[in-house]
């Protein structure tokens, strides 16, 4: 495999139809949606919650999740490029999603969901937050693909080649570079493991939805380090890692209040 990784030069493009191509990147994208899809159903027969609600939830989640996770991106990543070229922002075949753009209105999305339906906002947190870290796992290959989120140049085995293209400037006559994606990827896999086992000691309401944002904050915490698209800022921090200090600690407090208790 990290011979694999060490040699060979991905395409973006899976199939060219012509009209129409067919992008890794979304492929892996639906492909997370199905396996989350699939698990949650299977685990909100404990809480329980119906299955039509399962399937309204991700219908709205993706919906709005890849709306807030494109806006993010645009508002904080790329903000001059996006205000100079504006139709560019439909074009998320193209990469260029923030995943706490996607947490931000999935949450503001099951808060209003739950609110219509009378449902308890936790218990179906606790649901989605399970199936999440690993559709971000599942998600986070497509960015092998589109030879992006790496890291700086190295000469380990398991090293990517970029495309000289894709290269930062101050980069450019180096040829391999650290695969932060496939460390964030084996980082969400295990930490979706953890929050399974949580969730099968039936945990009190609320518990695994805190722990997913303290763990997933931990993990981007630690990866924003080797990643080259964020700029560093107030001691030595980047926004994403001060963001990522905030959470974690409002996750602690969480935690703390919540003993783990079986469901009523």
């Amino acid at each position: 495999m990290f011979n694999f990784l060490h040699s060979f030069l991905p395409s973006p493009i899976l199939l060219d139809l012509g009209i129409i191509n067919i992008h890794w990147y979304g492929l892996l994208i639906g492909a997370a949606v199905f396996f989350c899809l699939w698990l949650a159903l299977k685990l909100a027969k404990r809480v329980p919650l119906a299955p039509d609600h399962i399937l309204n939830l991700v219908f709205y989640l993706v919906i709005f999740g890849l709306i807030g996770a494109r806006l993010w991106h645009a508002l904080f990543y790329n903000f001059n490029y996006f205000i100079a070229n504006p139709l560019d922002i439909i074009k998320v075949w193209q990469g260029g999603l923030a995943i706490h753009g996607a947490i931000a209105a999935g949450l503001i999305t099951l808060i209003v969901y739950c609110r219509r339906h009378q449902l308890s906002f936790w218990r179906a947190a606790d649901v989605l937050a399970v199936v999440l870290p690993l559709g971000q796992a599942i998600g986070r290959v497509g960015n092998y693909f589109n030879q992006e989120l790496f890291g700086r140049p190295c000469a380990y085995q398991w090293c990517i080649p970029i495309n000289p293209a894709n290269r930062p400037d101050q980069y450019v006559n180096f040829t391999h570079f650290q695969p932060v994606f496939l460390y964030e990827s084996l980082l969400n896999l295990a930490l979706f493991i953890v929050l399974l086992f949580v969730w099968r000691r039936k945990v009190q309401s609320g518990f695994v939805a805190l722990l997913y944002l303290g763990g997933y904050s931990i993990i981007r915490f630690i990866t924003e380090f080797w990643r080259l698209d964020s700029s560093v800022g107030w001691l030595g921090l980047t926004r994403v890692q001060w963001l990522c200090l905030v959470i974690i600690l409002a996750a602690g407090v969480g935690l703390a209040k919540r003993k783990e208790i079986l469901y009523n």
